[in-house]
């Protein structure tokens, strides 16, 4: 519920806070005193539209912080939660007008955008009025009402479960029936492609390792003559290697005799033989690595010729042909085993429907049994509001044809105000005053079903008084023993029946020069001299303060 109202700098508020404490708060006071502003603050804080105009003249912003106290199994904490926003003791909204035009929003201090913060106020208040018709309007509030009434929530989520199901099976049918056909229309082509790459057999990397070879063998066969001409240079018929050889032996022999003369020419010597066979060894590997077949070569080259003529036919990478063929024969495989997944995809989707027609027709017949108890719960509170000859009446539309995630059902609240008039929907045919009681009969009925903790009537009395003005306090009342209702009210009758009973009133300030809203909480001496002032007028007679003196009591017993 909500705890605490703070306004700072809103027209003519400079510094307002408000406790709201739980069961029936009434504000009253003359007209112009401020009640609208009051309301305009407060609907800013819940999300509503900025406007320039609402930051009171001289400052340079205006501020609105909403406290609320929220129950654990609240469905606004999953909104929370789905958000990131930490929650302690207290849900704390706030909301920042600039005065150039432009708004900040914060939720526990936690910047949001302006969208989160009507989300989570439209779940924490109700602000209704005789002009307001944002819960009457829609057509699938009122659904969502019925449900409410009726205790079918967990039967409405079940069919928007099964919607869901159903959907995606008649999507996975849709889906797969479109791959049949685009395939069976190219079932020629892709047989033809699936022979031609079966036949190709293209591996991943293939044109990288061949052009690779290639290249090798076309720069071998260019050196080769030359390994081979130093290869006869070292060890062909022309070689040294013979000759140096037998001298090293001779040299050897003659050692002995002159050792100092011959050892380091023999030393010499078998260096460059030892250097002149490992140059030889690496020549023979040398002529034996270049040494291909060139049938070899022209092996590779034409495999290249038919992977790249492949690619400009296919018009892919030579490197994504393998891919490709394997597309297109998971392409032929769809062909193949397609209709025999499709008549699965079919029946399971049948199956799916089956299920969803089934428990939204249930789900209808539900809501027409609650629909009748609604009507008649909401036309036994019409009499007292003087509503006596009007009818209520909720009108459920049921289209199979045109089922959707809440099932087959438009509901719409209707009215009929006079007997022989014709009935039709609540926000065309009801005045304003009619409106507000309508509703009010509504909430009444729907207090713990499908109601905001919090509910802001705004002078739904207006224009009525007497027993229809005590009707709507007594109705008030009850309505405050399920939810906090705060009520906006020119009716004694109204006020008289409140816990809490706040004064507007206008106070000047700097000599005259400009006035400023307050709000008082009356103590009870006070409270029956301001409903002696709604009885009376502008002067309180004696009369009019033993008049409220009884309603208070009244109202008490």
């Amino acid at each position: 519920m909500l705890a605490r109202l703070s306004i700072r700098d809103i027209v003519l508020i400079d510094r307002l806070d408000i406790d709201y404490g739980a069961g029936m708060s009434v504000l009253t006071g003359e007209t112009g005193a401020g009640k609208s502003i009051l309301l305009d603050a407060f609907a800013l804080a819940l999300g509503g539209r900025g406007d320039a105009s609402l930051v009171r003249q001289g400052a340079d912003q205006g501020q609105v912080t909403a406290c609320f106290d929220i129950a654990a199994d609240h469905p606004v904490q999953a909104l929370l939660a789905a958000n990131d926003i930490a929650v302690d003791e207290q849900l704390i909204l706030r909301r920042v007008q600039i005065a150039d035009g432009r708004t900040r929003a914060f939720v526990n201090d936690q910047p949001v955008s302006v969208t989160i913060l009507k989300t989570l106020g439209s779940a924490l208040v109700e602000i209704h009025g005789q002009h307001d018709d944002r819960a009457l309007v829609d057509a699938a509030t009122h659904r969502n009402l019925l449900d409410a009434y009726g205790g079918l929530e967990r039967d409405a989520v079940e069919v928007v479960r099964l919607w869901e199901v159903r959907r995606t099976a008649e999507s996975a049918v849709e889906s797969h029936r479109a791959e049949v056909e685009r395939a069976q229309r190219e079932a020629d082509w892709l047989r033809h492609a699936v022979e031609e790459l079966t036949k190709l057999a293209p591996l991943q990397g293939e044109e990288t390792e061949l052009a690779g070879r290639r290249t090798t063998m076309m720069q071998s066969e260019k050196i080769a003559q030359d390994l081979r001409d130093a290869y006869d240079v070292i060890a062909g018929h022309s070689s040294a290697v013979p000759a140096l050889s037998a001298a090293v032996r001779r040299l050897e022999r003659r050692g002995a005799q002159v050792p100092t003369l011959v050892d380091p020419t023999v030393k010499a010597l078998d260096v460059a033989l030892n250097s002149i066979e490992e140059a030889r060894a690496h020549l023979e590997r040398a002529m034996r690595e270049a040494d291909f077949d060139p049938h070899e070569l022209e092996r590779i080259e034409e495999r290249l010729f038919a992977l790249r003529a492949a690619g400009r036919k296919f018009q892919v990478p030579v490197d994504n042909l393998a891919a490709l063929a394997a597309k297109y024969a998971a392409d032929m495989a769809l062909i193949d085993a397609g209709a025999k997944q499709l008549v699965k995809l079919e029946k399971e989707a049948a199956e799916a429907k089956a299920r969803y027609v089934k428990a939204s027709a249930a789900l209808s017949e539900k809501r027409r049994k609650a629909a009748t108890g609604l009507d008649k719960a909401v036309n036994a509170e019409l009499k007292p509001l003087k509503l006596e000859r009007a009818k209520f009446t909720t009108e459920i539309a049921s289209e199979p044809d045109a089922p959707g995630p809440s099932g087959i059902d438009r509901v719409e609240f209707w009215v009929q105000t006079n007997p022989g008039t014709r009935p039709g929907p609540m926000m065309k045919v009801a005045s304003g005053g009619e409106l507000a009681r309508f509703l009010l009969a509504l909430k009444v009925v729907l207090a713990d079903r499908g109601s905001a903790p919090t509910l802001i009537f705004d002078e739904i009395d207006t224009g009525v008084g007497g027993a229809v003005a005590d009707a709507i306090g007594v109705r008030l009342a009850r309505l405050a023993a399920k939810v906090q209702v705060v009520a906006v009210t020119h009716a004694p009758q109204v006020a008289a029946r409140a816990d809490n009973h706040y004064l507007i009133s206008k106070d000047a300030l700097e000599k005259g020069k400009r006035v400023a809203t307050r709000v008082a909480t009356l103590a009870p001496d006070h409270r029956k001299e301001e409903i002696a002032r709604m009885l009376a007028g502008a002067e309180i007679t004696a009369e009019a303060r033993a008049a409220a003196a009884r309603l208070l009591k009244s109202a008490a017993g």
